[in-house]
């Protein structure tokens, strides 16, 4: 079927016409499944192709903070959600017996975060924050389904310059955080959707956070292996 009549199948009221609710429903029952059924696949073939980094980023994270290291995020638009998530996993902890680990959502302050945007530029809102909270030996994500964020770019340089640990999540094929230099670490999602990238990246910090209190479970006297979920 021509790609105009599927629509108009779909959109009928942008033609002339009216929606049959029994084919709409139908539709978006359709549309339902092949959506979720491409979330799992976009998920299962990320971990197939990437288990070992993701173990290596848990591994590096956990250094950090076994040297009394802190964690910082960051993020635009939905990946600022991400990059607050991320932090209150941390800090907050949903597994009994697993203490808080120090979090710092870079996104959280917006009064400085317009204070710098203002004044000297957008691109410099994780940058000045850093400057004045990070030391050698933190880590620093970065989450972008582009990978082309200018502010995060910025911010993973000063970073490297800083000595701290930077790791990206990105999406499609890395762009511009892929080929950056002052990355240590970025996991890539390759897809060309933003939904399945976002809903990828949910899955592979939470995965990380699990493995990170895996990895310390034995120098604090924790739950063990057992621990996993």
């Amino acid at each position: 079927m021509p790609e105009h009549e599927s629509l108009q199948g779909l959109y009928p009221f942008l033609h002339g016409g009216k929606q049959d609710p029994h084919k709409l429903d139908a539709a978006l029952l359709e549309s339902v499944q092949q959506k979720a059924q491409d979330s799992m696949d976009t998920k299962r073939r990320f971990f197939e192709a990437n288990g070992a980094a993701v173990v290596a980023v848990a591994h590096a994270i956990a250094g950090v903070y076994r040297r009394d290291g802190r964690l910082f995020t960051m993020g635009n638009g939905g990946s600022s959600c991400d990059a607050a998530h991320i932090a209150v996993e941390f800090l907050h902890p949903v597994t009994t017996g697993r203490p808080a680990l120090t979090a710092i959502n870079l996104v959280a302050d917006t009064a400085m975060m317009t204070a710098v945007g203002n004044d000297v530029g957008f691109s410099h809102i994780f940058v000045r924050q850093l400057v004045a909270q990070a030391r050698h030996g933190d880590a620093l994500i970065g989450v972008s389904t582009s990978g082309n964020s200018d502010n995060l770019l910025a911010a993973f340089a000063k970073g490297r310059a800083m000595g701290l640990l930077n790791i990206g999540l990105a999406g499609h094929d890395g762009g511009r955080m892929a080929a950056s230099p002052d990355l240590d670490h970025c996991l890539i999602v390759p897809s060309d959707s933003i939904h399945r990238v976002q809903e990828t990246h949910v899955a592979i910090y939470h995965i990380l956070w699990d493995l990170v209190h895996t990895l310390l479970a034995d120098e604090r006297g924790g739950l063990g292996l057992g621990g996993l979920r």
